[in-house]
């Protein structure tokens, strides 16, 4: 799929592994629809980095778990770039048991308008430009939370709205596959703990101890947390290369999923070279 001139819609840009996807995605030429809504403080440093980098697109204030302000944003999208080609569905909110303790009904609630209310109304309001240029591509935005749930290390990061949604978005995703097939694909990439989501750089990184942080990579097969670039080309891949991947998910997690099975050394057994194994100790006459 040739990027030069397509257009993307991508919220959650305005820093960490949003910010991550839309610098690369520019730098191939896609121009950008960008909604915001937290994290203001890094508001100035998105437009730094973005203007630098020569990019196009355009920035909008919106509450997007309110469909009524996702609808205007691919309003004004359009208006601006006269097309969709791309949804980057990179919008969740998750609260780490190890910050926010038990939950209270408002951080439900938060959690689940966020990670799955939002995500729908994105994809179902962005689906008839998608189409319409035959080529259209959603990249949902998911994590191992979906299987992991509030067990293992992960106790401490994964809360169980914030899983239960992340399980939900991953049903959606084939359900999505099938809706908007032929002319759009629909992925899910999968993260573990990445930087600045659920890793270093985080509220709750700070507040793990060192044993606790090293159960975590002890847990993980490639022994690190993940990087923002890492992240990036795995979504540059899904919207250009994966061109016959649709209902798919494709999981970042440094071998989080299988890291509590260890392979054992093979061990040396207890039969002979020349004893008969099967059939009883007489050969048949052949």
């Amino acid at each position: 799929m040739e990027l030069n001139g397509k257009v993307a819609l991508i919220p959650g840009a305005i820093r960490g592994i949003g910010l991550s996807i839309a610098t690369l995605l520019g730098e191939y030429g896609v121009k950008l629809i960008l909604p915001y809504y937290d994290w203001l403080d890094d508001l100035d440093n998105m437009h730094s980095l973005l203007r630098k980098a020569k990019i196009d697109y355009i920035a909008l204030p919106a509450d997007l778990r309110e469909e009524s302000q996702v609808r205007e944003v691919i309003k004004k999208g359009i208006e601006e770039f006269g097309r969709l080609d791309i949804l980057i569905n990179n919008i969740e909110r998750g609260g780490w048991p190890l910050v926010h303790g038990p939950y209270v009904p408002k951080q439900w609630q938060l959690e689940f308008e966020t990670t799955v209310n939002t995500k729908w109304y994105l994809f179902n309001n962005a689906l008839p430009y998608l189409k319409k240029h035959k080529e259209g591509v959603v990249v949902n935005i998911t994590s191992i939370a979906a299987e992991v749930g509030r067990s293992g290390p992960c106790s401490l990061i994964f809360n169980d709205c914030y899983s239960l949604a992340n399980r939900g978005v991953s049903i959606l995703t084939k359900t999505w596959a099938r809706q908007a097939a032929p002319e759009v694909r629909v992925n899910e990439l999968m993260l573990g703990i990445i930087e600045t989501r659920h890793g270093p750089n985080t509220r709750g990184w700070g507040l793990l101890s060192e044993e606790q942080k090293k159960q975590l990579l002890d847990h993980t097969l490639l022994g690190r947390t993940g990087r923002l670039e890492e992240v990036a080309k795995a979504v540059l891949f899904l919207v250009t290369d994966a061109t016959f991947m649709t209902g798919a998910q494709l999981v970042l997690d440094g071998g989080y999923l299988l890291g509590a099975d260890k392979v054992l050394p093979m061990p040396k057994g207890v039969v002979d070279p020349s004893e008969p194994t099967f059939g009883g100790s007489k050969k048949p006459k052949v």
